[in-house]
């Protein structure tokens, strides 16, 4: 069965001087605020587009890879992942690197790594950004 989430921003204002939320409609957990300044600069307390993809593909990648692992035999103690989405004004998102360090007993690095980046490649967000570098760098912990 498939499931929709969603999630709604209400704008005000022009793109650079404006602002909104982004509100978690779905699991109503969470609204943030968003604007030009914390998207093409950086700002304290205030999230972007980028950052949201980056948590999406952050718990995606974990998930997949913990599916794997699983499959395979080996089922991790713990899964770190860290998503890093660069946007370039004016030419949009340009790549996301990802970061792990899991504990997975029974595994060698070189076998760890192999599951990563399968996991890498067909976490269903993945395959959502294909056409964007996607790069990893994984290790046990």
């Amino acid at each position: 069965m498939a499931l929709t989430s969603e999630s709604t921003t209400v704008w005000t204002g022009s793109l650079f001087e404006g602002s909104g939320t982004t509100r978690l409609d779905s699991s109503k957990v969470a609204e943030f605020p968003v604007n030009w300044k914390a998207r093409a600069e950086g700002e304290a307390g205030t999230t972007n587009p980028e950052e949201l993809l980056g948590a999406a593909h952050s718990a995606c990648f974990s998930m997949a890879l913990s599916n794997i692992l699983t499959s395979a035999g080996h089922e991790p103690e713990s899964i770190q992942t860290t998503a890093a989405v660069t946007f370039q004004p004016g030419e949009g998102v340009t790549g996301s690197h990802l970061l792990v360090s899991a504990r997975v007993p029974g595994i060698t690095e070189a076998e760890f790594e192999a599951f990563a980046e399968d996991a890498k490649e067909n976490c269903p967000i993945s395959k959502a950004l294909t056409g964007t570098t996607i790069t990893i760098e994984a290790e046990l912990a």
